[in-house]
């Protein structure tokens, strides 16, 4: 991706990345640490050490070494995140067993990230407003109204778009980080000897005098690089060097010298300090500033969060993994910025509950992590998949990204001890989006299936309609749409086979998604077939589109007619009838499905976008016609 040439450009760059990449690993330093100093059982000098050394490496491991240095540097067309690793695997290997293990893994990880995006919005919020109890504990009794009435807030004005109010995104986390280093300055200049933990000897130590509970510590210290994935998402947003720049000189020394300043203040004043460590480094006067501040921050990290799992849905919708949901655009200029209302509700539904169930940020963050290093695990796979596909002789240089996959595999084991104490909620959660996507996409491949089984050749059904004593044509011009190029569309068929008269001209519209985020850039998005004249007035329009567009009927037949200005001179898109093929699902006694999943799968049927609507075909001029198909 084409970075801006002058240095002010590449400054706005930075900070906007700043609210957008990093809200989400910025605001750990509030609840990290203090769930850490619970897992490690003590509070002496070694165990704080060892802590604070751990989250520290685990920073340079995972953020440094294996997301901004290795994955960063594998992207899709400037598009970066799991499913994006899983559409460039798919453009690379023609095995068909490596595609279905890595689709399988890739539902694994998106799943387990949509449930982590429960998780985070109300850890953060929570968090932030347990600030009140530092200042007064009489006020402990509106910390969880607060925190509700925020996150309701959030959700509301996700369909304003994050647009206008981004742009105060980048600005106010730079203040966030510089108070982060302040206060962390000012902590660690009253115990300098903190400055140790940046030794990796002190994590190694603490493995070695109480290996067991340093392991279980690590299903804790992982809360400090929640929100690498998203550094990873958000390549096509921001581009590698602004990404790499602005964790390299701006997060990740603000994270560091925040985690050792909190480590520092349990140094020193003991278990006051590691109820908040975050707050214990703040002055007195300064803690309501500072939590308005966190409480900012937590907002710009949840509407991070929410984004992402829009753009995960939008893009899964596009690989075929999930069903069609509403997408309203909420910018004109900027076609990442996407609203999905089912979405959006389901979410918010399943953030609040989470914040009734547990109530608090140290109950909570038992939930967190058990995802999170699932989603770590399914994204380092994928990408050894897709390096092998690529470099199949070059085995040494994936000896690095295989030590990490090792490290990933330490903290997964680490946080499965979570999954009774709290992990469950993430893990059902993602369990349950598991359960839809492998039922779509097995769905889908069972009506391809049976629609191949069936249907004809467009040319026959063709030939059929304009052959012989048919009816005489009518004037006018009727669009018959469908998935699937090699198939006549069920609707054509239906109208051939009733005996109805063809339209003067007919156009079979068919469109076909590629492993990339947009269409081919080295070739036309619009491909036009005018059957070499054999068929008076019938032509085949076919479009490629990327993973992340829809189609757009009308400027897909604009584009058709400057291609073949000849071929489609009578056909006009703002007059045409549209004719829309639909698929109609049915239990089948004998399917490859099982009968429940056959089931879920009608459900998600009936609950997606009609295609009306997803193709954005005016309703007045549109007749749709389907036809049941067994799974």
């Amino acid at each position: 991706m084409p970075e801006p040439s002058s240095s002010a450009p590449r400054l706005v760059t930075m900070i906007g990345a700043l609210g957008v990449v990093f809200g989400d690993i910025g605001t750990s330093p509030l609840y990290a640490l203090r769930t850490m100093l619970g897992e490690g059982g003590s509070l002496s000098r070694d165990v704080v050490f060892g802590l604070t050394s751990s989250v520290v490496w685990s920073l340079l491991l995972v953020v440094s070494a294996l997301y901004v240095a290795t994955l960063l540097r594998t992207d899709n067309e400037g598009e970066g995140g799991l499913l994006a690793l899983l559409a460039l695997l798919r453009r690379t290997t023609t095995r068909h067993r490596t595609i279905a293990i890595a689709t399988v893994l890739g539902m694994v990880g998106a799943s387990m990230f949509l449930g982590d995006c429960v998780i985070t919005p109300a850890i953060s919020v929570l968090s932030a407003a347990e600030g009140l109890e530092v200042d007064s504990p009489a006020l402990k009794v509106a910390v969880l109204p607060i925190a509700v009435a925020i996150l309701i807030g959030v959700f509301v004005l996700q369909r304003v778009g994050s647009g206008k109010i981004g742009k105060v995104y980048g600005p106010v986390m730079l203040v966030w980080f510089a108070v982060l280093v302040a206060t962390g300055v000012g902590s660690v200049a009253q115990t300098p000897d903190v400055l140790e933990a940046l030794s990796p000897h002190w994590a190694v130590l603490f493995f070695v005098h109480d290996p067991l509970t340093a392991f279980l510590s690590l299903g804790s210290v992982i809360l400090a690089v929640t929100g690498a994935e998203a550094l990873y998402a958000d390549l096509g947003h921001f581009g590698r060097a602004a990404i790499s720049r602005s964790w390299t000189f701006i997060v990740f020394p603000a994270l560091v010298v925040a985690y050792l300043g909190e480590a520092g203040a349990v140094v020193r004043e003991g278990a006051k300090a590691s109820a908040n460590p975050f707050y214990a480094v703040v002055p007195g006067w300064a803690t309501i500033p500072v939590l308005v501040l966190a409480t900012m921050a937590t907002v710009i990290a949840s509407e991070a969060v929410i984004a992402g799992a829009f753009t995960v849905l939008h893009q899964a919708a596009g690989l075929g993994l999930f069903p069609y949901l509403r997408t309203p655009h909420t910018s004109r200029k900027q076609a990442g910025q996407i609203y999905l209302p089912a979405a959006n509700w389901a979410l918010a539904t399943a953030v609040l509950a989470v914040v009734g169930i547990f109530r608090s940020s140290d109950r909570l963050s038992s939930a967190y992590g058990v995802a999170v290093s699932a989603t770590f695990l399914m994204t380092v796979t994928l990408y050894l998949l897709l390096d092998r596909a690529k470099h199949p002789e070059r085995a040494l240089r994936r000896l690095p990204p295989v030590l990490l996959l090792g490290l990933m595999v330490v903290f997964f084991a680490a946080t499965v001890p979570k999954v009774l104490s709290g992990g469950w909620a993430p893990v059902t959660i993602g369990a349950v989006l598991f359960v839809v996507m492998t039922s779509w996409w097995s769905g889908q491949r069972q009506l391809g299936r049976a629609r191949a089984e069936e249907d004809s050749t467009p040319q026959d059904v063709i030939a059929a309609a304009t052959g012989g004593d048919r009816p005489a044509r009518i004037s006018g011009s009727a669009v018959f749409l469908t998935a699937d190029r090699r198939l006549a569309p069920i609707a054509l068929q239906s109208v051939v086979d009733a005996g109805y008269p063809l339209a003067e001209h007919v156009v079979l519209l068919s469109w076909h998604v590629e492993d990339t985020p947009g269409s081919p850039a080295s070739t036309a998005a619009v491909s036009v077939d005018t059957f070499e004249g054999r068929y008076d007035g019938v032509l085949a329009v076919d479009v490629a589109l990327g993973y992340r567009e829809r189609l757009d009927i009308t400027h897909v037949l604009e584009e058709a007619c400057e291609h073949e200005p000849e071929a489609l001179s009578g056909v006009d898109p703002e007059e045409a009838t549209y004719f829309v093929s639909e698929p109609i699902p049915r239990l089948s006694r004998h399917g490859s499905m099982a009968r429940w999943r056959q089931r879920v799968f009608l459900v998600l049927s009936r609950l997606s976008t009609e295609r009306v609507e997803h193709l954005r075909l005016p309703r007045h001029r549109t007749i749709v016609i389907g036809r049941e198909l067994d799974l």
